[in-house]
């Protein structure tokens, strides 16, 4: 393979493939759930029959979580004011999340149930998943199919926020003047991780455990990213290292105790190669594309579950590509008509400033929006 000219971040611009990276997890997403949501086989899922580890879902969600970290971090040093950071924040994620949690919630699930459907519902547990942007709770809905659920992706959201708070948390304490904060919350969120797996703390068990491992697992994909923002500056993406990486994740994925190791060792250089080396005309058009990825990851499940419902005899190629089709209108009707005009909002911001951390340049400041 040609080498490709190095490149370094050292000052990213919004020359980059961001977009179409997040719209082709959210993709993957849709592409995992498809064959299990019609039969709850997750053998037949590519990534899985391919590895036995892994999924294609898992390996998408913690991709966006790498890039989160990244974007999320430059957000900050771009502007460390509390205020307008978590107005961002609630405004990017907030608005197009309470509306497909609603329409999962109150139509979705209307369409998944028999008669009685809106008598039964408790309005406080609804009301209380939308405020931490958890799974909409709701009645009984598609009785007897796999994953019963209005939206099962939507678990993920209320992690992502938490990390986001944490990115406050820290910067409001000064941490993130340090340049290797980032590395350090990671190093501390695998070594409790690994700890954690490999059976400290008996006394943590059953749900208690399982969250601790998410949260830590999370962690670790978001400092991931953050530590790549970090140290950007002595970052080299080239097509050498990027085959590099790939061999390393590929080796990984074989294993179940070494999978997430590899996504975070070769799959994060791999993302970022993606998204700043890789490409060329073609893909920097993308650039200017509508960002409907949220909104597609959104609307992928609800989307499937009811194909699968109404549709019971639907194979698995079929509903992959129908709901590819549909989550993707639904991403650009978000995008245009929730996301876009909540964005608009941040122009009436916040006006609290921390006295102590003085603003950075926000010149390359880019996809501070995500």
């Amino acid at each position: 393979m040609t080498a490709m000219p190095a490149h370094s971040t050292a000052a990213p611009e919004r020359r980059n493939n961001f977009n179409l990276i997040r719209l082709a997890l959210a993709l993957l997403v849709i592409v995992s759930h498809s064959p299990e949501m019609l039969d709850g086989d997750r053998g037949r899922e590519l990534l899985t029959r391919l590895f036995h580890t892994l999924s294609f879902g898992e390996l998408a969600v913690d991709g966006f979580f790498i890039l989160s970290g990244y974007l999320i971090l430059q957000s900050w040093l771009g502007r460390p004011q509390p205020l307008a950071f978590l107005q961002k924040r609630l405004l990017r994620i907030v608005p197009g999340y309470l509306v497909a949690a609603l329409l999962s919630a109150l139509v979705v699930g209307a369409l998944g149930a028999g008669a009685g459907y809106y008598g039964q519902f408790w309005w406080s547990g609804l009301a209380r998943s939308l405020l931490l942007l958890d799974t909409p709770v709701t009645p009984a809905t598609f009785a007897g199919s796999h994953y019963p659920s209005v939206n099962g992706a939507m678990w993920t959201i209320h992690y992502e926020f938490l990390c986001y708070l944490t990115v406050l948390v820290l910067g409001l304490a000064g941490l993130l003047r340090w340049r290797h904060a980032p590395l350090a919350v990671l190093t501390a969120s695998l070594a409790l991780w690994a700890a954690l797996a490999l059976g400290a703390w008996p006394a943590l068990a059953g749900a208690a455990r399982e969250e601790t491992l998410l949260v830590l697992r999370f962690y670790s994909c978001f400092f991931t990213g953050a530590s790549y923002f970090s140290y950007r500056a002595a970052i080299v993406y080239n097509g050498r290292n990027a085959v590099m990486a790939l061999a390393v994740l590929l080796a990984c994925l074989s294993q179940p105790a070494s999978a997430e190791a590899g996504l975070l060792l070769g799959g994060a250089y791999l993302l970022f190669y993606c998204a700043f080396a890789a490409g060329g005309p073609l893909l920097r058009r993308t650039q200017a594309m509508p960002d409907a990825s949220y909104g597609v990851y959104l609307y992928g499940w609800p989307v499937g579950k009811l194909l699968a419902w109404y549709l019971p005899t639907i194979s698995p190629l079929a509903l992959a590509l129908a709901s590819i089709a549909l989550a993707y209108l639904c991403g650009r009707l978000s995008w245009r008509w929730v996301e876009q005009p909540a964005l608009r909002l941040k122009s009436r911001g916040w006006r609290w400033r921390a006295p102590t951390l003085a603003a950075a340049p926000r010149k390359h400041d880019a996809n501070l929006d995500c």
